[in-house]
């Protein structure tokens, strides 16, 4: 069986989930199909884990063009290489063009796996202007012609059927996104936090993440204001989707710091290995997002055994067991497709007392930590993920 999997995120050039869940995928998956992964961006190692990995960048007639215009430029090159495979799999609207159209000329099964929806981030708007209308175009046309739809959690099902009515639930199926535990391991060490700026005797609270509005910083930065003095807060930041939202993020910031010390922003996304020592020194990994789909980065804090406190949306309760593994925090939201809180003071207030309860108490923290890492090891694995998408190839082929 060949696969053919198309993905705007590959690694080394990966800055979110859906880049994370293509990479560990294609790890297992290429043991088990014939597997070419067509991606954006930069030339690459050409075998990944025994997959073939081509590359595709912008076409130069585009330069200059509105992103989401580009974006369709890659897509329509990699629609005739195709050609040969029995299924086609994309990731993220930026693919799923490629899949679709890939689909009609070549006469094969589309799937697709849903990492977020178009109509859930409007703010996106401010990001790509007209090009948001196009994006949600080419999710919507996508998501109707789909052979299958991968979600990642049932949380995200559930918005697929609000968002798309057309779509037919039954070819709606949730595989959610896993971790490699063998590869996220707690590391005691402390030369990287050290050289980071971040005390390791102190109790500190992480917050990983690209500055967007779905992820809800600027609730962690207003709630972090009631931590108790000798606690540290540590943003682990890419860079702002715009200006506005970077200069209203660093606003608040610089308010913080003019309130308390041991706020430390480092403003890149950090390799693994550093990025693992400073989730294993985390009191409490907060994930105050306001859209997260499931959320790979708290399966990532709960490998590293440290606690979790995250608000109550989307796939993040079919991670973090509440009371167990962290504290999920009630979020009632506007049915404007922003996610904006109902009461944005209350869930600040209901955020920070979660934290300062977590924080608070180390030795339960830990705990939490402990009973995290249990549940991220006997509940995600990839290789029964790659079972199950597996099953889902199986169901749409023909014969």
């Amino acid at each position: 069986m060949r696969i053919d999997i198309v993905s705007k995120e590959f690694p080394p050039e990966i800055y979110g989930g859906a880049g994370v869940h293509v990479a560990e995928l294609s790890r297992v998956l290429a043991a088990r199909v014939d597997l070419r992964v067509r991606v954006f961006g930069a030339d690459r190692d050409q075998n990944y884990h025994g997959a073939t990995v081509s590359t595709y960048g912008n076409l130069p007639q585009l330069e200059g063009a509105n992103a989401a215009m580009q974006t369709l430029g890659v897509d329509l090159q990699i629609v005739p290489d195709i050609a040969g495979a029995d299924l086609v799999h994309s990731h993220t609207w930026y693919a799923n063009m490629a899949g679709h159209l890939a689909s009609l000329l070549h006469g094969i099964p589309h799937v697709l796996s849903a990492h977020s929806l178009e109509p859930l981030r409007p703010w996106k708007a401010e990001q790509l202007g007209g090009g948001y209308a196009l994006s949600s175009w080419v999710e919507k046309t996508a998501y109707e012609a789909a052979a299958a739809i991968i979600a990642v959690s049932d949380g995200m099902r559930q918005d697929i059927l609000r968002s798309y009515p057309e779509v037919a639930p039954g070819k709606v199926k949730v595989i959610h996104n896993g971790i490699d535990v063998s590869a996220w391991q707690r590391d005691e060490a402390d030369d990287v936090v050290r050289a980071l700026g971040i005390d390791p005797d102190r109790p500190c609270v992480v917050w990983v993440g690209r500055v967007t509005r779905q992820k809800g910083v600027p609730y962690l930065l207003k709630a972090a204001a009631s931590l108790p003095p000798e606690v540290q807060l540590v943003l682990c930041a890419g860079a702002a989707d715009t200006p506005e939202l970077g200069a209203e993020v660093n606003a608040l910031i610089a308010g913080l710091e003019e309130q308390r010390d041991g706020v430390v922003v480092i403003e890149r996304m950090l390799p693994r290995h550093e990025l693992i020592q400073v989730l294993s020194h985390a009191t409490v990994f907060a994930c105050p997002s306001i859209y997260e789909p499931l959320g790979i980065v708290n399966l990532e804090a709960m490998a590293c055994g440290a606690a979790v406190v995250a608000s109550a949306t989307g796939g993040i309760p079919e991670v973090v067991t509440h009371g167990e593994t962290g504290l999920l925090v009630p979020l009632e939201q506007v049915a404007d497709g922003t996610g904006t809180p109902l009461d944005p003071d209350k869930f600040v207030s209901d955020f920070a007392a979660a934290l300062v309860e977590v924080v608070s108490d180390p030795a339960r923290a830990r705990a939490m930590g402990e009973k995290g890492r249990q549940r991220a090891r006997d509940h995600f694995s990839w290789e029964s993920i790659v079972e199950q998408t597996l099953d889902v190839y199986r169901c749409v082929l023909p014969g």
